[in-house]
């Protein structure tokens, strides 16, 4: 490729638009976007594209996409489902009910893949620009690589522009001929999705054409909380995303400010904040499509007043302790108990016109799963985060979204937007994006700073990787403190005092992107350590 990645850092400055993303390659694609006139969905579509095939292991077509979007001539947020779902034959249910999902390896742990959907509805709505301008980065990333399934990627890539090509009609409508292609609902040909259900086949999933058939971008309201004068966005339930802000809200009542930056006092008030929030996450979070999920209480001042005071600033706590929004009691009954004790990647975009995106694509692509059939189709595992536990929100039923760690967060400050930050990370994913949140916004901390800030995240949660249905044995290191070496020593010895077991890293915990918008001023950054890269036109 004629293009220089090695000029592409890890954090930029810009007027007219700027990316943040994992990979160089996919944030090249990007920028050559903006840089043809496109927009931040039509930019955010090309890098999630490109990041298919420059951070594969962490993304892939068959995987899944979380997104927000502000639109700034409807100055609203959505939020956009790129999640794939539960197969639907009754028969796949009753197996996962009596077998367990299972673990690596085994292709019934992948849901129907969304990313395409997903990035074809994001243009539809959002965009101004054809697939075959999306693409075309991505297209000569492939065209330049070496391994087996590349090809074959390119190649399905390409019958979608063929039949955008082939559709009469409006842009709107020649897209949705090509996203029809992929899945099967295309009356002239579904070439593609017969060799996805073959792949299935061949490895024993229980998806099939009517899964791919079925599988819609659903396009929601967020979930919001004020902090200190910004809305915070989300997306719902369907993922973990409401647990910062409910850990904002209980936060909220504190002087954080007066505590110190990155001192024993601020780590612990964020970590005992964050057990509460993944305690409610773990009793009550589920697709909203399927059970009641009582939001609006588990945010509510009420609630939020009577969960505070479990935050004890002495002692670190080594109990679960969800509470009960329907009774509004602090903690639910029979709900305490005291536990025994892979892949995901970054965008966030904004353009010249006041649209900005957080996306936060995901898979974590099994090894053994690499070659993707005649489709060049690789598959993600997040089944797994699903649960057979009779009567849990978050249990698999036939067509359900599991309860996914995938977590963009979109603030606005005036009803105009004021950060994007994107985390991988897994369960680390919404303590990190708690911690960036703090740093700018208490502490003043630009994008730069609070990418590259030593980090911690606590283990005192269910593991979202385990669908095991007994609940105490998914916090594999319950109490557990994952936490930066760069920490001053003393500040580790007294959260070690107040009972918080420490691990001790030299590496990244978690891999964030953020984006800062100030007036006319676009700061993008991304944490170099971590592989993060940053442009701005």
């Amino acid at each position: 490729m004629s293009r220089d990645f090695d000029s592409i850092g890890w954090q930029a400055d810009s007027t007219a638009g700027a990316i943040a993303a994992g990979g160089a390659g996919a944030v090249d694609a990007g920028m050559q976007i903006l840089e043809a006139g496109g927009n931040a969905a039509d930019a955010a579509a090309a890098t999630i594209f490109a990041l298919q095939v420059t951070d594969h292991i962490s993304c892939c077509i068959g995987g899944e996409v979380p997104l927000l979007i502000f639109d700034a001539g409807k100055k609203h947020v959505k939020s956009l489902s790129g999640m794939g779902r539960a197969p639907l034959a009754p028969e796949a249910i009753d197996w996962y009910m009596a077998n367990g999902i299972p673990g690596p390896g085994d292709m019934k742990m992948a849901p129907v893949p969304s990313v395409v959907d997903l990035c074809i509805t994001t243009m539809q709505r959002y965009g101004t620009l054809s697939l075959e301008q999306i693409v075309d980065p991505t297209l000569a990333i492939l065209d330049a690589g070496t391994r087996e399934w590349e090809p074959k990627l390119a190649r399905t890539l390409r019958r979608m522009v063929e039949e955008e090509g082939l559709t009469d009609g409006t842009r709107e409508e020649k897209l949705q001929a090509a996203c029809d292609r992929f899945y099967g609902r295309n009356a002239r040909c579904s070439d593609i999705a017969e060799e996805l259900e073959a792949e299935f086949i061949r490895h024993g999933s229980f998806l099939r054409m009517a899964d791919l058939q079925a599988h819609r971008t659903r396009i929601e309201d967020p979930a919001t909380v004020e902090y200190r004068g910004y809305t915070v966005c989300k997306c719902d339930t369907w993922t973990q995303g409401p647990a910062l802000l409910q850990a904002l809200r209980l936060v909220e009542g504190f002087d954080v400010e007066s505590l110190g930056h990155l001192s024993a006092d601020y780590v612990h008030l964020a970590v005992e904040a964050l057990k509460l929030a993944f305690a409610d996450r773990d009793t009550w979070y589920g697709d909203p499509e399927f059970v009641e999920v009582p939001l609006d209480k588990l945010l509510s001042d009420d609630y939020t007043e009577l969960r505070r005071p479990l935050i004890d600033m002495a002692v670190a706590s080594p109990e679960a302790r969800p509470g009960d929004p329907y009774a509004m009691q602090a903690v639910k009954t029979d709900g305490v108990f005291r536990p025994g004790g892979p892949g995901t990647t970054t965008c966030v975009v904004a353009d010249r016109w006041g649209n900005v995106v957080a996306a936060t694509p995901s898979a974590n692509v099994d090894k053994t799963r690499m070659d993707g059939g005649e489709a060049g189709v690789t598959y993600g595992n997040r089944l797994r985060s699903l649960n057979t536990t009779p009567g849990h929100p978050n249990c698999i039923e036939a067509g359900k979204r599991p309860r996914i760690t995938l977590t963009p967060t979109l603030v606005l400050r005036d009803d105009k937007p004021a950060f994007a930050i994107s985390v991988a990370g897994g369960d680390r994913q919404d303590q990190t994006s708690l911690h960036m949140l703090l740093s700018t916004i208490d502490y003043g901390l630009s994008p730069v700073e609070a990418v590259r800030v030593p980090r911690f995240s606590s283990f005192h949660h269910q593991n979202s990787f385990d669908p095991s249905p007994q609940r105490d044995t998914t916090f594999h290191e319950a109490g557990a403190l994952e936490i930066n070496d760069t920490v001053p020593e003393s500040v580790r010895d007294e959260l070690e005092r107040r009972g918080h077991p420490l691990q001790v890293k030299d590496r990244p915990i978690s891999n964030p992107v953020m984006l800062r918008i100030a007036g006319d001023s676009i700061q993008a950054a991304g944490d170099p350590a971590a592989g993060r890269h940053a442009a701005g036109l």
